[in-house]
């Protein structure tokens, strides 16, 4: 397990926001992407750490993509640097576009973004879009237990979740596990401590989308 950091302030960064490095495949390098953006900002370590939530010394580990943040933790840190989640997962080139009346992003099957963690093996879709509050994603919950991550997701936003296939067991700190199949749908508040696992031989599939407060 990635050792626990303290935060600027003093606090402790959430466990949940952490896989190790070699857990995490994809076609992108985040950790080269954050150092990138934070180097042409003129940012320090501690900058970003005051921004983010996120303690500089898990940013420095990130950065040597030494950890790797989960979809939770991604989200806070492209709020704190106002940049969209889906540019820390592509080529990182935000084009700066603006939202205009009757835009559009078609994402063909098998297309979209990968980020794969050792619980979930997510595809951000539409990820061409830029500007957008809701971010769609398509994500394998391979894990079977709440102990298979450190600590529950929490994050500043809202979410429905729809399964295509499976069943999916949503954890909460406010309800009792809830079970759902396939067709069932959930719509819940993340600022309260969750996590998702799959209930069954076959992994739970299922469409949710991420909407920013």
């Amino acid at each position: 397990m990635p050792e626990i950091a303290l935060s600027e302030r003093g606090e402790i960064d959430p466990p949940e926001a952490w896989q190790s490095g070699e857990e995490v495949r994809g076609g992108v390098d985040i950790g080269a992407l954050l150092l990138k953006l934070r180097k042409s900002r003129g940012l320090t370590l501690q900058d970003v750490s005051t921004m983010t939530g996120v303690s500089a010394s898990a940013f420095s580990k990130i950065e040597r993509n030494e950890l790797s943040p989960t979809i939770s933790t991604l989200q806070r840190i492209a709020h704190g640097l106002e940049v969209e989640l889906v540019t820390l997962l592509s080529s990182g080139q935000d084009n700066g576009a603006v939202s205009f009346a009757g835009r559009r992003s078609i994402n063909r099957a098998g297309g979209g973004n990968k980020h794969t963690t050792g619980t979930c093996n997510n595809v951000l879709l539409c990820a061409d879009l830029k500007n957008k509050r809701a971010t769609p994603i398509l994500t394998t919950v391979t894990a079977r237990s709440p102990d298979e991550y450190a600590a529950w997701a929490k994050s500043e936003a809202e979410i429905f979740v729809m399964v295509l296939e499976g069943t999916l067991v949503v954890h909460s700190r406010l309800y009792e596990p809830l079970e759902l199949n396939k067709g069932d749908s959930v719509y819940y508040d993340a600022t309260t401590e969750h996590t998702w696992t799959s209930k069954g031989a076959t992994n739970a599939v299922v469409l949710w989308v991420l909407v920013d407060l």
